[in-house]
């Protein structure tokens, strides 16, 4: 199904006005015709034949004309459908007089998700009944799904969400060849979200290739965000093409392990920092012992033998990686 462009000039406000005359018209001559037949002794075939003509007129016809007044603002569209058939789509803000016999289509205007389109910015009366439009909107809509609990590459449940900023390019794939597009997007944004977190994990892991060409690389969920989007965009793309509908944007706006294993990873995290902690401290305290050594050696302040040199480096070493402040002792003795 191809899109079809209506290019008709925006001639509603002078048919509206055409329409009022008419009625106008049709009233007076309702009336004349009625004050016609009563003088009448008898109801002449000409005032019955203009009475019926003038009420058909005034009461159908007319009513009729008026359903072909359609105003659309900006960046709104209308399908437009004749006896079943599609007969085009109305772009353009402006009012407009279409054939009154055709009828408006948008199989998603009574589905509300969680997007720009959908939410209200003030509350409604809960008396209050608003009808659903049959307009399509044409304007940059953010569709922010659920989150939801995925198994990342190497198996620990995660939880994610993801905003879509999306927007409507063809509104006859929109209409036509979905049921509902609003549905349609939401389910295909959960199903490609799920096959690329899939291959990810949540954090940086040995062995693990997330590119597929074969060899192990450094991708993550929460280090690689970005590409992660880009790569969740382009699944999206690809699977609502046939809706018309083109995928702007998308980010992640919630990551973190699930609840279950959180906890865990935690641990995890803080034993691997403090780890590598201990590791910066034990590098930088050799590397002090070595320099003590270097310049006493130089210095020729004290000659020690290889027994006092491994006393003094361990003792440096306790002092230099110990979590507390060191406590000497004080020799006031000879050296030996």
């Amino acid at each position: 199904m191809q899109e079809k462009i209506l290019n008709i000039k925006k001639n509603g406000m002078g048919m509206l006005f055409l329409l009022i005359l008419l009625e106008v018209a049709s009233i007076a001559g309702i009336a004349l015709c009625g004050v016609g037949v009563s003088k009448q002794d008898g109801l002449t075939a000409l005032y019955v034949i203009g009475l019926v003509i003038t009420i058909i007129l005034a009461s159908l016809v007319i009513p009729i004309a008026f359903a072909g007044l359609k105003v659309l603002k900006p960046q709104e569209a209308l399908v437009l459908t004749l006896f079943g058939k599609y007969h085009g789509t109305l772009k353009g803000d402006g009012f407009y007089y279409v054939n009154p016999f055709c009828v408006s289509i948008n199989p998603a205007s009574y589905t509300k998700l969680n997007q720009s389109g959908d939410v209200k910015a003030a509350a409604v009366s809960p008396s209050s009944v608003e009808l659903p439009s049959k307009k399509l909107s044409l304007k940059i809509m953010t569709l922010n799904n659920t989150r939801q609990k995925i198994n990342d590459c190497l198996g620990n449940p995660i939880e994610i969400g993801i905003a879509v900023t999306w927007k409507i390019v063809d509104t006859a794939k929109a209409v036509f060849n979905v049921e509902n597009y609003k549905e349609f997007l939401s389910l295909q944004c959960d199903a490609a979200l799920r096959n690329i977190v899939r291959i990810y994990p949540y954090d940086v892991a040995q062995n693990v290739d997330t590119t597929g060409d074969g060899q192990a690389d450094e991708g993550s969920l929460r280090g690689s965000s970005e590409i992660v989007a880009e790569r969740i965009k382009k699944e999206i793309q690809a699977r609502v093409e046939l809706a018309g509908i083109e995928i702007v944007e998308s980010r992640i706006t919630y990551l973190a392990y699930a609840p279950e294993i959180a906890a865990a990873m935690l641990q995890r995290q803080q034993a691997s920092a403090i780890i590598d902690a201990r590791k910066m401290i034990v590098d930088g305290a050799v590397g002090m012992v070595e320099l003590a050594l270097e310049r006493l050696n130089e210095n020729h302040v004290v000659d020690l033998d290889e027994e006092r040199k491994a006393a003094m480096v361990s003792n440096l070493l306790v002092v230099l990686c110990g979590n507390h402040d060191a406590q000497p002792v004080v020799n006031s003795g000879s050296l030996y």
